[in-house]
């Protein structure tokens, strides 16, 4: 018979050969066993064809990447690894109670394997994970690694090497299901080597364990099965109890065995299904006071009804798969890169801007950030994330004004197979799947459609969603913030924006300062960006004073192509020459009009403006208007509205939308101070 080729893919080569050492002892006499790493370039390009790939979860960020390497048309699956009985020995020796640092070579790895540690009832200790880059914390003398010596601090008094962890016995049980090789699952070498491998108490090992002493392989389907799995035969006759289902239901598999189904089940429809040869999908039902999940299969055979099969899972386990496999195969990409320490600045205006936003990020409302383009308020939606309690969950943005109408769904909300032309096989879950126990990050949110403004309503009242043509319904848990440089009240009255949709998302508002209010943060950003650059430039004093002027039109965005701009001058100093040109007629002030009367309400609006500039604050017309009543003069909205018009046509004021109020240009200021406003 040939020989069967099984290719094993690892992100590091040791790891690598150590999984191809276990696979091959399995299956050396009937398969080759070829070993590729994504660390030393081996894995990468289109693989050989092989039989079976088998992939470790840390090899691509995901399977979309994984299918870039396999060929077409053959069967991929994930390598998983566990400890030996031999190497946990080891650790329970540790003192109970002692801090010990689980040492590998990513802090994903080395808390995934303290998981796994706990959840095999090593947790008489206090594990610490440590990787390369991590900092030491004072006070651990004892590290335990899976064969990665290199990375213990060599201060660490004693050092336990437990050996690269194992390919389970699922995994083995599966290759061997996957390439027709069951008869193997009966051998000697098979039994030995399931033995030594660590297992939990509800792990598929330990079921199957039991199962291969009863050397039916039956059984040992039935037992690797992570759902609890009861069969009745065409009479209704129990002959199949699992250990899963023993938990779930707290029945004895031998008392039930023969007995009518229905009887000692009567929450599982058997009789509907045996009687209507249809499969009853899943249903919540209440066992003992907990929550799960009973689905009915029958079984057919040309045509007749022989049995069938009950699927149980508790409800809470389903949701935690469902949030495993997410993290696992579609949240790596998808997390908050900035933290409220990376928004550079120390004016007044953005201190109160990130304390407001500390406070908020501890809820789960929706937050709108309100501000010009360029501001920082997708930094700061990030911020708000890794503030929050869902900082380990996923972190998912879209700028919904990139997308049309029509895509736009389907990224948000996803789609199911053959939803429309072009459709992947299979489906796709949407940003909204994605995002589950973290955040949705909806930059530009003014540009959804109304029709789709009606299903994102939906989604923040109901916290579920459908995917295009689909007719399932899908529970998420995501927090929304949103982001616009629109004033969304005007466009609410415009009716171009649902005023339900508007409320939802308003609120927790938060207005993100344009730079010009910002005062001498520019600098601060501008230091920022020369670093980050790596570039070597300072400012003369002439510089320094037209930056304290500027209006920065384009914000941080602006600021950080000026700095760019400013590596390519040729001088260590930059004067007013080597400014850009945008920026100079930005700045240069329009010529006033011939007519241009100037009467007491300008004059006020003018004076209120520059105090407010003085303190770095941007004014809005309730508050002029306030202003006046305590002066005693006369002035209404729609006056001060045309006040404002007129100076901002004179090149004096610049009025922004939304919240963001008006404040005086540079030219407007030199006017204040000169008293020549015309």
């Amino acid at each position: 018979m040939e020989k069967k080729k099984i290719s094993i893919i690892a992100l590091d080569p040791r790891a690598g050969r150590s999984y191809g050492r276990d696979v091959e002892s399995l299956f050396g006499d009937v398969a080759e066993v070829s070993v590729f790493s994504v660390m030393d370039g081996s894995a990468m390009g289109v693989l050989e064809r092989a039989d079976l790939f088998a992939a470790s979860t840390d090899a691509f960020g995901s399977a979309e990447e994984l299918a870039r390497h396999v060929p077409m048309g053959c069967q991929t699956m994930a390598v998983e690894a566990s400890f030996r009985w031999s190497g946990l020995r080891k650790l329970k020796e540790i003192p109970a109670g002692s801090r010990v640092l689980f040492v590998n070579m990513t802090e994903t790895m080395a808390r995934e394997a303290i998981a796994q540690l706990e959840q095999l009832g090593v947790n008489h200790v206090r594990w610490i994970p440590f990787y390369p880059g991590a900092e030491l914390e004072e006070d651990v003398h004892i590290a335990v690694t899976p064969d990665e010596m290199r990375y213990v601090p060599p201060s660490i008094e004693t050092k336990i090497d437990v050996g690269q962890r194992a390919c389970t016995s699922g995994m083995m049980i599966e290759i061997a299901l996957r390439l027709g090789l069951e008869h193997l699952l009966e051998t000697e070498k098979f039994r030995r080597y399931f033995q030594s491998i660590a297992t939990s108490n509800y792990s598929f090992d330990q079921m199957f364990a039991k199962s291969i002493r009863l050397e039916s392989q039956f059984h040992i389907l039935m037992d690797i099965l992570s759902d609890g799995v009861i069969g009745v035969n065409e009479k209704d006759e129990i002959f199949a109890c699992n250990r899963h289902a023993e938990e779930l239901t707290r029945v004895s598999a031998p008392l039930v065995e023969g007995k009518p189904g229905d009887e000692v089940f009567p929450y599982i429809p058997f009789g509907p299904c045996l009687r209507d040869r249809e499969r009853i999908g899943a249903q919540v039902v209440r066992i003992h006071g907990a929550l799960v999940s009973v689905e009915v299969v029958p079984v057919m055979r040309q045509g007749t009804c022989i049995g069938a099969f009950a699927l149980l899972q508790r409800f809470n386990d389903v949701e935690v798969r469902q949030s495993r496999l997410r993290t696992q195969l579609l949240h790596k990409g998808y997390q908050a890169k900035y933290s409220f320490d990376d928004v550079v600045g120390t004016s007044p205006a953005i201190l109160r801007t990130k304390e407001v936003l500390t406070r908020m990020a501890a809820g789960d409302s929706p937050v709108l950030l309100m501000g010009e383009t360029g501001t920082g308020k997708e930094l700061l939606a990030h911020a708000v994330h890794r503030a929050s309690r869902r900082r380990e969950g996923p972190f998912v943005a879209i700028n919904v004004a990139a997308f049309p109408e029509n895509l736009l769904e389907s990224e948000l909300f996803g789609y199911e197979e053959g939803a429309f032309t072009g459709a992947r096989k299979g489906g796709r879950p949407g940003l909204f799947e994605l995002a589950h126990q973290g955040t949705l990050f909806l930059d530009e949110v003014e540009g959804m459609s109304p029709a789709l403004q009606v299903k994102m309503l939906r989604v923040l009242q109901e916290r579920e969603i459908m995917r295009v043509g689909g007719s399932r319904i899908v529970s998420v848990d995501v927090r929304i913030v949103a982001a616009t440089n629109e004033n969304l009240s005007r466009r609410v009255a415009e009716g171009s924006f649902r005023r339900d949709l508007f409320y939802r998302l308003n609120t927790l508002p938060v207005q993100v300062p344009p730079l010009s209010c910002r005062g001498d943060d520019v600098f601060l950003l501008l230091e920022h960006f020369r670093r980050e650059l790596g570039g070597t430039f300072t400012l003369s004093e002439p510089v320094q004073d037209f930056f304290r002027r500027y209006s920065w039109p384009g914000n941080i965005r602006e600021l950080r192509n000026v700095a760019e701009y400013f590596l390519y001058t040729g001088h260590d100093c930059i004067t007013l020459e080597d400014l850009p040109s945008t920026v100079l007629e930005a700045a240069a002030p329009c010529p006033p009009p011939e007519e241009a009367p100037e009467d007491d309400g300008a004059a006020f609006v003018l004076e209120q403006l520059y105090r407010a500039s003085e303190r770095g604050e941007s004014l809005g017309r309730e508050r002029l208007l306030s202003a006046a009543r305590e002066a005693r003069l006369p002035l209404t909205q729609p006056e001060v509205r045309r006040i404002l018009a007129d100076l901002a046509a004179r090149g004096l004021v610049r009025v922004s939308r939304g919240r963001g109020g008006s404040r005086l240009t540079p030219l407007g200021r030199q006017a204040y101070k000169t008293g020549k406003t015309m």
